[in-house]
């Protein structure tokens, strides 16, 4: 019993706990829901919901409306603006390992920032520092969410440009932030906060002293493997030399009897000769 309940949890079968929250850290009927939500009391990531304000193009392409590109290009441009600010401000409080917000305009997920910081402890103070505060005029409700991996948050048919709810889909659609932009902000994270990158370099530093000593122990367990396998054959070697110098001493050639007793004597040429003429002799009878 207890192997089935740890089996399905968090999944569709589990009627206690909510999957939608466990995958999302969020719900479409809140407080209403029938099943639990079981909120963390620690967790690298934090959930800022409903701080972004889309403009109406934003909305309009994540419901799947045509729009100009020239206003496609402005919402983006007012996206990019809102996340260089959004991280900049956020790394004061940790190092951030990814940041993402949510393209979804369903209600419980419109304008949803999920920011996952390298410790836990970082996490909450982040979360302790921007409750209370305001951003463009709204409230900020901060909360540690169950959400560890963007990746496994997604919807798939959306990243195959095959979903067909749209901007209403359940599960999260990411907003796209350019690959160089993020390299940027990275690049500025480290440069204000030098911190984050020595401790990361003392992280990096222990991770390749733990692959230096698994490499000795490798080579330390090849060198014994291959000193057995040398004294093995040493062993095979003596035992044959032992077992061919005990069969006496006729013959001088201090080989084995039996070898010498099967080998025949030499033949002179005429007694060779003599034996072909007989087989000649006898083939033509």
């Amino acid at each position: 019993m207890a192997e089935r309940l740890a089996r399905i949890f968090g999944t569709e079968e589990d009627r206690v706990n909510c999957p939608f929250y466990f995958k999302i850290g969020a719900c479409r009927h809140g407080d209403q829901c029938s099943r639990q939500h079981n909120r963390p009391v620690a967790s690298q990531c934090l959930l800022i919901p409903h701080m972004y304000q889309q403009p109406p193009a934003a909305v309009a392409m994540a419901e799947g409306q045509d729009v100009p590109d020239e206003v496609a290009d402005e919402a983006q441009q007012h996206f990019e603006q809102f996340f260089e600010e959004v991280f900049m401000e956020l790394c004061n409080f940790g190092q951030i390992e990814d940041m993402a917000c949510v393209d979804n305009v369903s209600d419980h997920l419109i304008g949803n920032v999920y920011v996952r910081f390298s410790t836990e402890e970082e996490a909450a103070r982040c979360m302790q520092k921007l409750s209370g505060r305001y951003y463009a005029g709204r409230l900020l409700a901060p909360e540690l969410s169950p959400l560890t991996d963007f990746k496994e948050a997604r919807c798939r048919q959306y990243d195959d440009a095959q979903c067909a709810r749209g901007g209403y889909c359940n599960f999260i659609h990411w907003k796209h932030v350019p690959r160089k932009v993020k390299k940027r902000l990275f690049r500025e994270m480290f440069d204000e906060h030098p911190e984050y990158q020595e401790g990361g370099r003392d992280d990096r530093d222990r991770d390749r002293g733990r692959d230096r000593d698994r490499g000795r122990d490798r080579d330390r367990d090849r060198d014994r493997d291959r000193r057995k396998r040398s004294r093995s054959r040493d062993r095979d070697r003596d035992d044959r030399r032992k077992g061919g110098s005990g069969g006496g001493g006729g013959g001088g050639g201090g080989g084995r009897p039996e070898e010498a007793a099967a080998i025949p004597a030499r033949q002179t040429s005429d007694e060779r000769r003599a034996m072909i003429e007989s087989w000649n002799q006898a083939a033509g009878r």
